[in-house]
């Protein structure tokens, strides 16, 4: 079995984001690293890998720049097997439509049965590429899984929200994207960092996916920024003091007068 897993390179969430002139954002300006939320979906790959007893691989697949490659490396130190980093400098600006063609197409050049993504990216925070990318490969997709597993040719997934648990299942080949209540994911050990500078890492280009520039990038996008501002800085807090015994009326009018009670 093949399972492909779908990374993202992001910009630092603690880092102070910033937008460029075109309006997408700075990823050179910041540092980046592994989309917390993909990590999970690594994670998953992982168990179903160690519950067969099969040579079960798990290829981890990244689109963006350069430095996008740290992110597979991460996974690759957390013990995925091989790489794919899709780079192109048409790519840049590309909106999830996009995303999804290039992240299919890659797809489609590695044998595999299962497709998992990450609920989202802490970016752009959209959660539709892994939709779009099951339309794409014609192939069932289930979203927003809490567990997921294997039984035969079958996945099996529990979907929980905020009025119901339900349990959906789909057959292989699917793409399958997992939340962060699938289960904690594991940190690198010194052995699995080691073990990852000897691990395949396969570039591809647009051309080699068959792609024209044309059809991605910024000129492309469905979606445009047309406007941004900066966050407004935080004001100064209000200080009630309690010389008098006043404290707590004053403390509940505070709230009131927020509608907080």
């Amino acid at each position: 079995m093949n399972i492909v897993v779908c990374l993202k390179y992001v910009p630092d969430a603690t880092a102070e984001r910033r937008f460029q002139d075109d309006f997408t954002v700075d990823r050179a300006g910041v540092d980046g690293l592994l989309s917390e939320l993909d990590e999970y979906a690594v994670e998953q790959a992982l168990r179903i890998k160690e519950s067969r007893d099969d040579d079960t691989q798990v290829i981890v697949l990244t689109v963006g720049p350069e430095n996008a490659i740290d992110a597979a490396r991460k996974a690759l130190q957390i013990g995925a097997d091989r790489a794919v980093h899709v780079v192109d400098d048409a790519i840049a600006g590309s909106d999830a439509p996009a995303t999804s063609l290039v992240l299919a197409e890659a797809v489609k050049t590695i044998p595999h049965d299962l497709v998992i993504c990450g609920m989202g990216s802490t970016d752009a925070v959209m959660g539709v590429v892994p939709a779009m990318l099951a339309e794409r490969l014609g192939v069932p997709g289930v979203t927003f899984a809490s567990a997921l597993s294997l039984d035969g040719g079958t996945v099996v997934v529990r979907r929980d929200s905020d009025v119901a648990t339900e349990t959906v299942e789909a057959g292989l080949p699917c793409v399958v994207s997992v939340t962060d209540q699938s289960g904690d994911a594991r940190y690198p050990s010194f052995k699995g960092i080691m073990a990852a500078k000897k691990k395949e890492i396969v570039t591809r280009s647009l051309s080699d996916l068959g792609i024209s520039a044309g059809q991605v990038g910024l000129a492309a996008a469905r979606t445009v920024v047309e406007s941004v501002a900066a966050r407004p800085p935080r004001s100064k807090g209000e200080i009630v003091t309690d010389d008098d015994g006043s404290g707590a009326k004053a403390l509940v009018d505070f709230l009131a007068a927020g509608k907080f009670v």
